[in-house]
């Protein structure tokens, strides 16, 4: 009765077949250890029949099987992807697939019963194991050189001639109808490469043909392109991907939209068995397009993926919209709750993901078509890059239907129940990010995975789509995601993300990328900024619930001021790069800021004040750059809305040393500040020391960080209470920026007790001549200093450089300012008393107007983020640096190749052992992986 058992139940009673597949001879081994293995033997089949999971073909095919099998036996590796597509091909034609799904016990048990008179072919497994075959075995070859690269190329991409009889009568038909296309302007030029061959067939019509000659040539389509035809095709499969209630008569496969929202109303309903299956489909999309990853990021721009060239220029318009629109929908349903069950309710409480483990298929589907979606919106490369069209200031770079259709389309959507379904899933995913995060209850919601990728395609968006940029800047939720994004900033600035187990080095920069999402946030940010209506929203409270660590009181522009001081202050120089993004956000919303709160003010002379010392602004070439952006924030502020923001003219009328300074700022002073600022620290430190032994001893490191707080903390109190009623203290931040502190500069903010300083006298001018003249014999062991470099990339800096970039600081509208309101301030503090001078003083500079002194406000000019080639190199590698991590749980994709787009660093950690009941209990064999390890990584 017994006589045959299905494959399944086996699986469950035993794994010695696959226990016996990486050891025994007829196994994998063989692969590498017996030549020329005839496609037509039956060792092949086991690969598509063996398998019952995608961590059982991860787990017993490792990277080294393959590679190895590249070195002895190259033949059988491209015999093995051969027979695995052509299987898949075959199956996916089958009329036995898909099989019926067998998810319930009286399922199984009709399966049991048929199995034991007939013929049980899992088809939908023997097409599952294909996909994964190919996952587990392209990567490999992908990574590899020389020799190799031309096997791909022979096996992939070469495509077979059929010789075919010419049929004269229909050759001479004329087709009988055209479809023309709107897009047909840009398409006139599509035959230009097959012009030659036009012509030579016209010059042959000429002739008398030959036998020989009356057969046509036909090119038949390359394993890949057949392969992405079937892949397109498994994605709106019925019984498969799709339900089968909308299969139309025996035409398995319909291009249907996965989920309603862009294009699609309608919901064909949830399924796990489903989203499982277009997570395998869509993971060897991911691979194809993976190609790009083993190229050097030098040569990305000249040496295109032929795969994903191929998928955005040669898929046919019907698919590539059914795709995009099907992607998407499915990303922005990604928080949906259309899951009833009492496993989505208990999706929801809290800790829920520490009581029940394992990755949810749904969250699963939903990042991968967010990794696809990024990956393939971000191509430029070859003929891929976007047309460029216009000339100077006018100049605008567009996706065609010929550069990257996928693009195009994103281009072209221009409905507003698209633009608000799509805005409404970004701000929803990061909603629960931010509460996730910042959850009274620490742990209890699982971080969103796929947040990262959420981000980057709303970059995308409103990088591609100027309507939906409009759109999004005319909502009154534009300042909630502008706080998102920064609260998410604020969030993962100080993270290395100990989770990730890689450590990603760009090449193009040869520079650690710890926080490359911070930076392509703060792009965001300056792409917005930059547009007017973002400075009129910045007027407006935000109504997004911002955790209460962040939350200041104050509208949209006093909290994108503190959250910019925010990740500046607290990131000790760490992210240099992304400060001119912030600081240009700033510049650009500057001539629309208004009633500036005590605190926003604050930040902003502190951020100045910051940049502007010596030890900062000499360490680096760029820095100086960034007291001119914040020169430009007060100038755009001052000649725009001087009356309404009195707070911020209070704050620098109390700084005005700092600015004084700067116009005579010279190589040789600042470098006595450092050296006098370096004693000084050396000195405490010596005191403390002797005053702490016996009491264990003290890190300097840590030492110098407490003081410098200290500093900042006493500075930042003194400044706020000169401008603020005793009755209105605002609150403080912890750290500076490295270098940046105040701990001796002369323009220290002074407290609201002691009144601003007036003009020295003729004695004490005399005596700060004296002084200069002792230091000027200092000025030879300043210049070593110098030459020492005093950066931490020893970057040198001399007078020619310090006199290039400080006389050309737009210090003019400031100091003018600072000459007509100072004098008067001055004798309003000293007439008024010292308890209420500060509110008088804010009073009056609310009346004041400069019209007639200050020069007129010039055209508004924001400066907006440009995109570069090493720009465009840098997100490919942030992007695929996300999809390569994101890959190593639980399958490890892409781990232990040769990745050239960004460097990988391994670090061996101990293994875990798993016995083999719970080998068992899982259902499949899970072997302990050399090549999967654990790291942190740092991006």
């Amino acid at each position: 009765m017994f006589t045959r058992i299905p494959q399944r139940l086996t699986g469950l009673l035993g794994d010695d077949a696959k226990l016996a597949f990486p050891s025994q001879p007829g196994g994998i081994l063989k692969l590498a250890s017996t030549r020329n293995i005839s496609e037509a033997d039956n060792y092949w089949n086991q690969y598509f029949v063996l398998f019952d999971s995608a961590s059982e073909v991860f787990s017993l095919i490792t990277p080294q099987h393959i590679r190895r099998a590249l070195h002895d036996a190259p033949e059988n590796v491209a015999t093995l992807i051969r027979v695995t597509a052509n299987r898949l091909f075959m199956l996916v034609s089958d009329h036995n697939f898909p099989s019926p799904p067998n998810g319930t016990v009286a399922s199984f048990a009709t399966s049991f019963i048929k199995a034991s008179t007939a013929t049980d072919r899992q088809t939908t497994k023997e097409v599952l194991n294909c996909l994964r075959i190919l996952q587990r075995v392209l990567p490999v070859l992908f990574e590899t050189d020389g020799e190799s690269s031309v096997l791909e190329a022979e096996l992939l991409w070469k495509k077979e001639e059929l010789e075919e009889e010419e049929d004269s009568a229909q050759s001479n038909q004329p087709p009988q109808f055209v479809i023309d296309d709107e897009e047909e302007e840009e398409d006139d030029d599509d035959d230009d490469d097959d012009d030659d061959d036009e012509e030579e067939d016209d010059e042959s019509s000429q002739a008398p043909k030959s036998p020989e000659q009356s057969k046509l040539k036909k090119k038949l389509p390359s394993l890949a392109e057949r392969l992405f035809s079937t892949l397109i095709d498994l994605m709106f499969c019925c019984g498969f991907t799709l339900p089968t209630k909308i299969q139309v008569d025996h035409h398995r496969i319909n291009y249907v939209i996965w989920e309603k929202g862009v294009g699609s109303t309608q919901d064909l309903g949830p399924s796990q068995a489903f989203d499982n299956n277009k997570t395998e489909v869509l993971r060897l999309f991911l691979v194809l397009l993976s190609r790009q990853i083993y190229v050097p990021s030098g040569l990305l721009a000249s040496k295109p993926s032929l795969y994903t060239l191929y998928l955005v220029q040669s898929t046919p318009r019907r698919d590539v919209l059914t795709i995009l629109c099907s992607l998407l929908n499915t990303a922005m349903n990604s928080t949906t709750p259309n899951d009833a069950t009492i496993g989505g309710f208990a999706g929801k409480l809290p800790y829920n993901h520490l009581v029940f483990k394992g990755e949810d298929s749904r969250s699963v589907l939903v990042g991968i078509c967010f990794q696809v979606l990024c990956a393939i919106l971000d191509f430029q490369s070859g003929g891929a890059r976007d047309v460029v069209s216009g000339t100077g200031e006018l100049q605008t770079f567009q996706p065609t239907l010929r550069t990257n259709a996928f693009r195009y389309f994103v281009v072209k959507l221009h409905r507003v129940q698209d633009f608000d379904f799509i805005l409404n899933g970004v701000i929803t995913t990061l909603e629960q990010q931010i509460a996730a995060t910042n959850n009274l209850l620490p742990g209890a919601k699982k971080s969103i995975p796929y947040v990262t990728e959420t981000i980057i395609f709303l970059w995308k968006m409103l990088e591609l789509n100027k309507k939906f940029r409009a759109y999004v800047l005319d909502s009154d939720k534009c300042m909630d995601v502008v706080a998102y994004l920064l609260c998410h900033a604020l969030d993962i600035k100080d993270k290395p993300r100990n989770s990730d187990p890689y450590l990603f080095v760009h090449k193009l920069t040869s520079v650690i990328e710890q926080h490359g999402m911070c930076r392509a946030l703060s792009y965001i940010i300056q792409t917005l900024s930059a547009e007017p209506a973002f400075g009129l929203k910045t007027t407006k409270p935000i109504k997004a619930q911002i955790p209460a660590k962040w939350h200041i009181n104050g509208t949209a522009v006093d909290f994108l001021i503190n959250a910019i001081y925010a990740v500046v202050a607290t990131t000790s120089g760490n992210l240099n790069s992304l400060y001119p993004a912030l600081i240009i956000a700033l510049s650009n919303a500057a001539p629309y800021f208004k009633n500036l709160t005590v605190t926003a003010s604050t930040r902003l002379v502190q951020l100045f004040t910051s940049f502007s010392n010596p030890l900062f602004l000499l360490s680096d070439e760029g820095h100086p750059r960034l007291l001119f952006f914040m020169l430009e924030v007060f100038n755009n502020v001052l000649l725009h809305n001087l009356g309404e923001n009195p707070n911020l003219v209070y704050c620098i009328l109390t700084s005005h040393r700092t600015f004084e300074d700067l116009g005579t700022f010279t190589l040789a002073r600042g470098l006595r500040e450092i050296r006098r600022v370096q004693l000084a620290k050396d000195e405490q430190a010596k005191n403390v020391d002797i005053k702490g032994k016996g009491r264990g001893s003290i890190e300097p490191a840590n030492l110098e960080a407490g003081a410098e707080k200290a500093r900042l903390l006493e500075s930042e109190h003194e400044l706020a209470r000169s401008q603020s009623p005793p009755s209105g203290t605002p609150g403080t931040a912890s750290v500076t920026s490295s270098g940046t502190h105040d701990e001796s500069n002369p323009s220290s903010p002074h407290d609201s007790q002691t009144p601003l300083p007036h003009a020295q006298s003729e004695k004490a001018r005399g005596k700060m001549k004296e002084r200069r003249s002792v230091s000027v014999d200092l000025d030879v062991s300043l210049e070593r200093l110098a030459a020492a470099g005093i950066g931490r990339n020893g970057f040198i800096p001399t007078q020619e450089w310090v006199t290039s970039w400080q006389q050309g600081l737009p210090l003019d509208v400031v100091m003018l300012v600072i000459s007509e309101l100072l004098p008067k301030v001055q004798e309003l503090q000293a007439t008024r008393h010292r308890a209420t001078s500060a509110s008088a003083i804010v009073e009056y500079l609310s009346t004041v107007s400069l019209k007639g002194v200050l020069p007129h406000a010039p055209p508004l000019s924001p400066r907006r983020f440009i995109w570069s080639d090493a720009s465009i190199v840098w997100l490919t590698s942030l992007i695929w640096g996300e999809i390569y991590v994101r890959g190593m749980t639980p399958l490890g994709i892409w781990n232990a190749t040769n990745v050239r787009l960004f460097y990988v660093k391994h670090a061996q950690v101990q293994q875990r052992q798993l016995t083999e009941a719970v080998t068992n209990v899982v259902g499949g064999l899970l072997r302990g992986n050399p090549d999967i390890l654990s790291p942190t990584r740092q991006r």
